[in-house]
């Protein structure tokens, strides 16, 4: 079995992604590391060679910066910039990170192990992973349906597989049509540290994004967020990302006279849904099609 793992970034530094602890988190399970880099402002280039790792490979591109955010073209670039990195994988399983991703060391045997069980299972089309996303600091998780819970991140290097803007797999089914890829659940977890990134580095980011993305740039202040949606982190973080963490003590606070968006009310709604009856309501680019395997993880969140 051959994996290999794939990303993409530009101006990482810049936007303080922790891009090099993301590509040495998986390092150890992977036979090749594809990096798509894009015409950057900073050291990012630079920092990856410095990892000094013969399997990772980069790959300077373009960026498209005359595609302008309507309907029709908004996030593409992006969707490029990804498949671009996919379609330089060569092994049986590709596995995708984004520069602000961690992978658990205590979770790669899991993955692997997950990888080799579903390598002759052609109903297995990706392999999915619970998330952890850290708001405002590394003790603080935020829970709810607005942050997605579970994504898939390794896909099956052997079908047609396309990433529209981005954001999730398509399985084509033909030049005009694709669907979500059938999946299995790896059992491990993917630690996500955008959102502990200093405000400054992720309004940088947002500039950069309204050209591609969106035509609004919106001020980042992190204590404007429902403070019900923010959990205490129990666990132990990655230790490729340990010496990159802010220092922090305790829950991170949300403005007391926040008022709540619409958007933050239709979510107090949902997690009232989902209390009472159990369900997931965040959203999910994937059909499982493989019983989930039982956690044998410690509790995470509180």
């Amino acid at each position: 079995m051959k994996v290999s793992g794939f990303t993409f970034v530009r101006n990482g530094e810049r936007y303080g992604y922790p891009f090099v602890e993301s590509i040495r988190s998986v390092l150890p399970i992977v036979d090749e590391f594809i990096v798509v880099v894009g015409p950057s402002e900073d050291r990012t280039e630079e920092r990856i060679r410095a990892i000094g790792d013969p399997r990772i490979r980069i790959i300077p591109t373009q960026w498209n910066d005359g595609l302008r955010p309507n309907a029709a073209v908004k996030g593409f670039v992006y969707g490029q910039q990804k498949s671009t990195a996919l379609f330089s994988c060569t092994g049986d399983w590709a596995f995708y990170l984004e520069g602000d991703e961690i992978v658990h060391e205590r979770d790669l045997p899991l993955i692997r192990g997950a990888m080799e069980r579903y390598l002759h299972d052609e109903a297995v089309e990706c392999l999915v992973f619970d998330y952890l996303h850290f708001y405002g600091n590394g003790n603080t998780v935020a829970w709810s349906p607005r942050w997605y819970r579970t994504a898939p991140r390794i896909i099956r290097n052997t079908i047609p597989v396309w990433a529209p803007k981005g954001l999730f797999f398509l399985v084509m089914v033909n030049h005009k049509r694709g669907r979500y890829p059938r999946a299995a659940h790896t059992g491990a977890t993917i630690y996500h540290y955008g959102w502990v990134r200093p405000e400054t580095q992720v309004h940088l980011k947002n500039v950069s994004i309204a050209r591609h993305w969106r035509g609004n740039v919106v001020a980042v202040d992190y204590a404007e967020v429902d403070a019900r949606t923010l959990r205490p982190f129990l666990g132990e973080h990655p230790a490729a990302i340990r010496d990159w963490l802010p220092r922090a003590d305790g829950l991170f606070r949300a403005r007391p006279d926040h008022r709540l968006t619409p958007r933050e009310r239709k979510h107090r709604w949902m997690m009232w849904l989902e209390r009472q009856f159990g369900w997931d309501l965040s959203k999910r680019h994937y059909r499982l099609v493989r019983p989930r395997p039982p956690s044998v993880a410690p509790t995470l969140i509180g």
